[in-house]
């Protein structure tokens, strides 16, 4: 259109007029859904997951992204959902029907002392500091003459390790999380020697990026000094222990969180590292696309439905426009059928004929008609349960709107060579 002469301010408000009768279409389009209707929820999920690599897993992925969702938000008055609140820990091994949703905190570090691997009725202390002994500056050296100095010192670092371990036991905790320290080794072995005879379940190296999902799954507060230890900083659960996966590793569950809010954790099993990032990206798309619904509470079909009906509509709006206004919204309707015929090119099938006959349904009342890739051809897209989110289609005709009218406002480029 600026080849043809049409200046950018003219193209830029005609797009923004485009865009309003869009979201006005795809609104009118749309269906209300309520977060109660589960089987709305999951075949929205499924539509998600059905262009993923794991998309034969869905009917199990569906549930479970629905279910995590539902957790963390009060259906009623949520109007957002913050995706922090569902951790999603990968484990390599096993296949993806071993993933499962857990109601509480699962890490994927190992026990450090192998004598307490399950505790019942847990009460739970994580500290920001080292159980190990105290080091000098860098700057200083302690210069240790003879056995006696040497024994002396060995007795003072035990005394020290052995107050903390006594302090810790003494605030009622028995399962420790230590966050990980860059500066010495955060846990020494006399200190785990002594946890272990006081029969403290250790848990050590906890990413310092945890802490807070951590402490809001459990209820506990992190500790950054040992004078700080006491029982009101300690998290309570019914259950902590460690859980072998049939030869493939193990896992800490910490469940049935006494205070807990409103948080739960995925957990992502694959037999290599490329199943089980795949899948966890097809979890991230599914939650997405539930937090979309709660968001905004509706539906359209999908299937390229909405955007032939967008196009046949600015169509119809561009003829009440005058002048370049017209032709610059006729274009705009012109570009959606990219998307269609685009989906129609990767199913297989001849995008011209499909965009042809998709217009034709369309201009005949048939607003859900679209493209099945399924059958390979086209079809009332929403009885194929072939649905997404409103918010969506929504975001994508805004954000693409904008970008290109920030672009027209570009008068030149200066090249930095």
């Amino acid at each position: 259109m600026l080849c043809t002469g049409i200046h950018p301010t003219i193209i830029s408000e005609s797009f923004q007029k485009a865009l309003d009768k869009g979201i006005e279409v795809l609104t009118n389009m749309a269906q209300p859904v309520e977060l109660s209707d589960r089987e709305t929820l999951l075949n929205s999920a499924t539509t998600s997951l059905n262009s993923k690599v794991v998309c034969q897993y869905s009917s199990l992925l569906s549930p479970m992204s629905v279910d995590a969702v539902m957790k963390v938000i009060d259906p009623t008055t949520a109007n957002s959902v913050d995706l922090r609140d569902i951790k999603i820990v990968k484990k390599l091994g096993g296949t993806i029907d071993d993933c499962e949703l857990v109601e509480g905190l699962v890490l994927t570090q190992k026990v450090a002392n192998t004598g307490v691997t399950r505790v019942e009725k847990a009460k739970i202390g994580l500290i920001q500091f080292c159980l190990s002994a105290p080091k000098t500056d860098m700057d200083n050296q302690i210069v240790v003459s003879d056995y006696a100095q040497m024994d002396r010192v060995l007795r003072e670092e035990r005394a020290y390790i052995l107050n903390l371990v006594k302090q810790i036991k003494k605030a009622g905790c028995n399962v420790l999380l230590i966050q990980k320290s860059i500066l010495r080794d955060a846990l020494s072995d006399l200190a785990l020697h002594f946890l272990n005879k006081v029969k403290i379940m250790v848990v050590k190296d906890i990413e310092r990026e945890d802490i807070e999902f951590i402490c809001k799954t459990i209820g506990t507060k992190p500790v950054a000094h040992i004078d700080q230890f006491t029982p009101d900083m300690l998290g309570s659960a019914e259950l902590a222990e460690e859980v072998n996966l049939n030869g493939s590793g193990k896992l800490i569950k910490i469940t049935g969180c006494t205070n807990p809010g409103k948080t739960v954790s995925i957990v992502v099993r694959g037999s290599n590292k490329l199943v089980l990032e795949e899948a966890e990206r097809s979890i991230h798309d599914a939650l997405c696309v539930i937090r979309c619904l709660v968001k905004k509470r509706a539906l359209i079909a999908g299937g390229g439905a909405p955007e032939i009906e967008l196009a046949l509509r600015l169509n119809e709006y561009a003829r009440t426009l005058k002048g370049m206004e017209s032709y610059c919204v006729r274009a705009y309707g012109d570009a959606l059928e990219v998307i269609p015929s685009t989906l129609a090119e990767n199913a297989g099938l001849n995008p011209i004929s499909t965009v042809t006959e998709l217009r034709n349904r369309h201009a005949q009342g048939e607003k859900t008609a679209g493209i099945n890739v399924r059958k390979g051809g086209i079809s009332n897209i929403l009885e194929e349960l072939v649905v997404q989110p409103l918010l969506v289609s929504l975001s994508a005709l805004t954000l693409a709107t904008e970008t290109v009218r920030s672009i027209l406002k570009i008068d030149d480029v200066v090249s930095g060579a």
